[in-house]
């Protein structure tokens, strides 16, 4: 099952604290963390366990241990307070940042910060973001975590388009998506309708703040696309 939309009544009500405009941001990183763990446990319903023999106060008990490598890739800045969610189910995870932000004109997505490390990759890498709009930057990222190694890819997210999950499971049907609802409309500047806007800004109280774009000399440019290939890179 690729796909996984909760309907979850705990998860219905959590979502429309968190669209609601009124929802100071402490609230909203709140709410955000807690979507994400009850979507993250379903999320990891499927890793594989080994044997592990312990021994309780009353003798001894044949039980298990979780044998997946995991990592947890929040995409900055939005992915932050959902990784603090997982990380509570999956303390042991390693957690690699990876930054992106959507050029304002295109919404092409751009990559800012990378900090997969190179001599060594994962058995499961969960990616986690709030939004699935266009799917522009989700998509970039999982193919970045394809060629870094990553076995097996899985996204949580807390929203999403319907056309941004037709795209990302169109362009990478092995990928499995839990998702806490998914709305039917997005507007022209690539924004979720209803949704609940900019998850970054709400975060962190920072409206308005905007990244200006990049000229298109400037994005041409020799040095630049060295900057960029060298960002792109794993462990830059």
């Amino acid at each position: 099952m690729p796909l996984f939309e909760s309907s979850h009544p705990l998860i219905a009500a959590k979502m429309t604290k968190l669209r609601d405009v009124n929802t100071p941001p402490d609230e909203f990183r709140r709410k955000l963390k807690e979507i994400s763990f009850y979507l993250g446990f379903e999320a990891t319903r499927s890793l594989s366990v080994a044997n592990k023999t312990i021994k309780t106060p009353m003798g001894a008990f044949d039980g298990v241990k979780i044998e997946d490598n995991v990592a947890i890739v929040p995409i900055l800045r939005a992915g932050l307070s959902m990784s603090d969610g997982l990380m509570e189910l999956l303390p042991s995870a390693s957690v690699h940042h990876i930054g992106m932000y959507r050029a304002k004109e295109s919404l092409l997505p751009i990559q800012y910060y990378n900090r997969l490390p190179k001599d060594k990759t994962c058995d499961v890498a969960y990616i986690v973001d709030p939004c699935i709009a266009t799917a522009n930057t989700i998509n970039a990222v999982v193919s970045i975590l394809k060629r870094w190694g990553a076995k097996k890819i899985v996204v949580i997210a807390a929203i999403g388009s319907r056309l941004g999950v037709n795209r990302l499971l169109e362009l990478h049907p092995t990928v499995e998506v839990f998702i806490g609802a998914i709305d039917e409309n997005i507007s022209e500047t690539g924004m979720i309708i209803p949704g609940i806007g900019d998850a970054g800004d709400r975060q962190f109280g920072t409206m308005n703040d905007d990244i200006p774009d990049l000229l298109p000399s400037a994005a041409l440019s020799p040095e630049n696309k060295r900057k960029r290939n060298d960002i792109s890179s794993p462990g830059k």
